[in-house]
This record gives structure tokens, C-alpha cells and sequence, in this order.
């Protein structure tokens, strides 16, 4: 079972950064292709924010596009998120996903963010 520990959560002010960092670790991570982050507000779905490929692939939500910015380190198996002008409505629980293809096959335990206005 592959393990995710995510970090760099917290509160910030509306237009502060902060970045998020998870670390995939045991199990069969020579198979994980995409690493991502997702979040989840309350009362509200659980969503993609962004994911990136083992080839440097990316995908963004509309939400985030400009602002976001998803990287990784294939020898570190540590995926990042820079999260620049932060707004209220990025407050949520991110959750660190990996898998095999764009649909995640494994989840961290979530971090929280808060971004107060």
C-alpha cells in the first residue's frame, strides 16, 4: 500500500501563498504515473485542484489556473503545489492523490487550509 504524507497546510490571509508538499512512500510507488492534490470544502464535493505526470503533464481546475502551480520531484516521489493569491473560497481539506492513470488509486489524509478574508 502506498503511503502519501502531505504537509505545508495552514491559515493565510486572502492573497498570501503557501505550498503543500506530499511525499508517496512504500509499497508499489514504481508504478504510480500521476500525483495530485484534490480538495474538499464543507457541504461541497470533493474536487480536483491539479495533477501532474511522471512526463510533466498537467491539469488544472478553472478555479486555480493562473494562481496554482502543481510540480514534482520523480526522484523524490514528492509532489507540490504552490498556491499564489489565495481567496476564501480556496479554503478546504487538500488531499495528496497517486495513481497508475489520471484517476487516483491512493489518498493522504488531508491537510487543512484556511484563508481568512
Amino acid at each position: 500500500q502506498v503511503q502519501l504524507v502531505e504537509s505545508g497546510g495552514g491559515l493565510v490571509q486572502a492573497g498570501g501563498s503557501l505550498r503543500l508538499s506530499c511525499a508517496a512512500s512504500r509499497g508499489s510507488i514504481f508504478s504510480i504515473n500521476v500525483m495530485g492534490w484534490y480538495r474538499q470544502a464543507p457541504g461541497k464535493p470533493r474536487e480536483l485542484v491539479a495533477a501532474i505526470s511522471s512526463g510533466s503533464s498537467t491539469n488544472y481546475a478553472d478555479s486555480v489556473k493562473g494562481r496554482f502551480t502543481i510540480y514534482r520531484d520523480n526522484a523524490k516521489n514528492t509532489v507540490y503545489l504552490q498556491m499564489n493569491s489565495l481567496k476564501s473560497e480556496d479554503t478546504a481539506v487538500y488531499y495528496c492523490s497517486a495513481g497508475r492513470t489520471w484517476g487516483p488509486d491512493y489518498w493522504g489524509q488531508g491537510t487543512q487550509v484556511t484563508v481568512s478574508s
